[in-house]
Formats: structure tokens, sequence, C-alpha cells
């Protein structure tokens, strides 16, 4: 047995079958779902990759606390256990229950968004986050260090902020114009990359000379924590919870769609450090867009799931685990020279689209037609994270281009074993011998909003 990387800290007593389909009807299949994976039936796929956001295994504990679900309207007990959870790790006053990370982006963002032509800077605005600025009417500018834009060469926190271009840009466009500078950790877009805590610092220190509202988009927040411990000095013999904490401790607001690291099927939450009014107003928009405070769109039994989930999400055993199934797929990938973002992150392998097929423009996607002959060759389904996630620039209406065409191979969290991610390896493989035959891709139906969940396509 190869110990480089660790086994996992659980036993499995449930299992759910999956099954093969042919070439030959993936082929037939793909083609009904206009070439776009979303639109798949889960069971005509083998291996799903497309996501880690609700789709991970939850403990014997957590299957446990759902027959204790307060299912009260208003008070439920199962929102003040939720909620004593959630203050502890956070130590922030104020907590809302919503049914998963883009509601808690509709409530707040618009709040924040005080008048036109105002701007949101983040390290990496995930696709949801740059809707919901954009629907209030703001800006959504990326600033990350451009380390995250060399795939090839190691840097222990390709998700970082780059200082000098964010103090740039609140000179440039005012700070009254920010409504907030949103730190997302793990950086998703980036390839799951990490923050680090003295780059989180310095940054919270930059809002705060500026008094501009600093946002936590935390759903990968255990992740990123785990990474500072194994890549920062001063934190190796810091708990997972303490530094958290300290990375809590740096922002007024917490979004977390819990579906990731909260180990749930479904929830999210909104956490305000002490900011009375915010909270109240959070609290009225809350009431028509989720549901009454103290459920949030969720059930009482799902709360009590998540209760134990984010506790669950913060053991070191686990996360020890969690890191390692990504960078074994990542070490296979790498072994058969597929270019992959390195090194690899928290939740997902992200393979280099660009380096992978240079043949095919950013505006042909480069990213979906990896994605859809993995489909075809092993019946694996990944996302596409670059110019079809990114959308039309809103001024100018072009698609926008990005260094970053990302194919993710997203690792549900307790669900798949090695051996299934060898047959991720091996479909990846078969594409990459026979990349210099893939097609660029064009739309038969383009939505105007989040366009790459339901968008149709063909190949050129």
């Amino acid at each position: 047995m190869d110990t480089k990387y660790k086994a996992e800290p659980y036993r499995i007593k449930v299992v759910e079958p999956i099954k093969e389909t042919t070439k030959e009807k993936r082929i037939e299949l793909l083609q009904n779902a206009g070439y776009n994976p979303f639109t798949l039936r889960s069971e005509d796929v083998y291996i799903d990759l497309l996501t880690d956001s609700g789709t991970g295994a939850m403990s014997d504990k957590q299957w446990g606390a759902l027959m204790q679900g307060d299912e009260a309207y208003a008070g439920s007990r199962s929102f003040y256990r939720l909620e004593g959870v959630v203050k502890h790790i956070t130590n922030y006053k104020h907590f809302i229950p919503v049914h998963q990370g883009r509601g808690a982006e509709q409530v707040v963002i618009p709040l924040l968004t005080k008048h036109d032509k105002m701007t949101f800077i983040s390290n990496m605005h995930f696709d949801t986050t740059k809707a919901h600025v954009e629907l209030a009417g703001a800006r959504a500018i990326d600033c990350v260090i451009e380390a995250c834009y060399d795939t090839k060469t190691y840097h222990p926190f390709k998700g970082n902020f780059d200082l000098d271009k964010l103090k740039h840009l609140i000179e440039e466009r005012g700070a009254d114009n920010i409504g907030g500078i949103i730190m997302t950790i793990t950086n998703n877009s980036a390839g799951g990359q990490p923050v680090s805590m003295a780059n989180l610092k310095a940054t919270a220190k930059i809002a705060n000379a500026y008094h501009i509202p600093i946002l936590i988009d935390g759903a990968r927040y255990a992740e990123n924590a785990y990474f500072i411990k194994q890549r920062e000095k001063g934190y190796e013999d810091k708990s997972i919870l303490e530094i958290a904490q300290e990375t809590f401790a740096l922002a007024d607001i917490f979004l977390m769609s819990a579906k990731k690291d909260g180990l749930s099927n479904i929830g999210g939450l909104i956490a305000i450090k002490d900011d009375e009014a915010l909270f109240q107003a959070c609290q009225s928009r809350v009431v028509p867009l989720e549901g009454f405070p103290t459920y949030g769109g969720m059930t009482g039994r799902d709360m009590e799931a998540l209760a134990v989930g984010l506790q669950e999400a913060l053991e070191e055993d686990y996360l020890s685990h969690r890191i390692d199934q990504v960078r074994y797929l990542g070490d296979r990938l790498k072994a058969m020279n597929i270019p992959i973002q390195w090194p690899t992150g928290g939740h997902a392998v992200f393979v280099d689209g660009k380096a992978f097929a240079p043949h095919i423009p950013f505006d042909q996607f480069p990213a979906q037609s990896i994605v859809n002959q993995l489909y075809i060759e092993s019946g694996v389904r990944a996302v596409e994270i670059g110019s079809l996630l990114l959308g039309r620039d809103p001024d100018t209406k072009e698609n926008i281009d990005t260094p970053l065409q990302l194919v993710r191979l997203t690792i549900p969290r307790r669900t798949y074993t090695q051996n299934h991610l060898d047959v991720v390896a091996e479909g990846m493989k078969k594409v990459y011998q026979n990349r210099e035959q893939l097609k660029g891709l064009s739309f038969t139906y383009e939505p105007k909003i989040l366009r790459h969940f339901t968008a149709k396509l063909k190949p050129l």
C-alpha cells in the first residue's frame, strides 16, 4: 500500500450503486444535453465530479442529528443549536441561516451597494458572487496575485490578494465607491488555492484604513485553515479552530455555502460580527427571500445535521485525508504530463485547459471541450471554470477572456475511493492523448445570467 497518502479516517456503512454506460450511449446523451454536462441526468454519470457542493456523504452522527430536528416555524431549538456552533467558530454576535450560499449573497450584497457604479473587490469572485454583485448594479473586480496565473510554478498561497493592486484600485475608484472587499477562501476560481494568514491580515489592514467592509466568502474556510497550518510558519502548532477564529476576527461579515465545509447536503449562513443595523436589515430581507430568520429556508433536521457537520469539518484527520485525495489525483495527472494548476488546492484538481488545448480560442471554450470529451471517454462529469463560466462583460457584452481556462475535477467529501480517482485519471489520459482532435463550441442557447448552468452548445 502506498503510504504517501492518508487512508480514509472512516468506515463505509452505506453504499449507493452507480453504473457505467457505453461510449456510444454517452455520445448520444451528451448531444441531447446540448453539450453541457450540467443538464445530464445523474443516473447517466459514472463518477460525478461536477461539484463538491452538497454532494458529499454525511456521517452517522449527522444522520442521527436529523432525527432531532425541531420543525417549528419560529424559534426552533435546531436553530439555536446551529447558532451556538456558528458563534463558537466565528465569535460573531449575529447569525442568520439561509438555504445555501447564494441565498446569503442575495440578502447581503444589495445592502452594501449604496449607490450606482459601486465596486466589489475580491481575490477572485466565484460565479454566483459575481452574478449577485452585478444584479445589485455594482461591478466585480478580481485582484489576485500574478503567480495564480502561472499554473506550472509552485506557490504555497496562489489565492492571495495582490496588495499593491488592491490599494491602487481603492485609490482609483474611491473608498466610498467600494461596497466591500471579499476574501474568497479557498480561492475557487484560482484552482482551489489557499490564502495565507499574512495576506489576509495585510488585506484587512488596507480595508480598515479606508473603512471598507470586509466579507469572507468562506465555503471552504476549514480547508484554507488546514493549508495555513501546513504551509505558513507560526501556525504548525495551532488547531484548525484557532486558525479559523483568527481568520474570522479579520472580517465584518461571513457568508457561507455550508454545502462545502459544512459537510451537509443543503444550507448556508450569514454571520455578522457586531453591526446591529446591518443584522436587522438582513433579517428584514431574509423574510421575503429565504424565510423566517430562525429557519431561513432550511428544515430543522437540516440545521441539526449542519451543526454537526461544521464541527466535523474542523477535524484534522478528516482534512488531512480530504486534501490528500485531491493531491493523489493531481499527482497522477502530473505524472502523465497533463497540465494542472500546481500545487493542487483543497477541493479539486484543476486541469489547465489553455495548455491542454491551445488550438481552441478562449471564446470557443477549450475547457468545456475537454469536459465533454472526458464524459464521452469515461462517464466522468467535470465542470468548466473559464470563459464560459465568466460570461460576458456587463458593459461591452463581449466574452471575457481569462488566462485560466480550467477543468475542475471536483471531489465530493467522503464519497469516492482511490480506485474511482484512478478511473478519472485514466479517462483524462485518453482525452489528452487525442487532444488535437478536440473542437471548440458555440452557443445554440445562451442565458443572460450564469449561462454555464443551462446553456446549450454545439461543436464547431
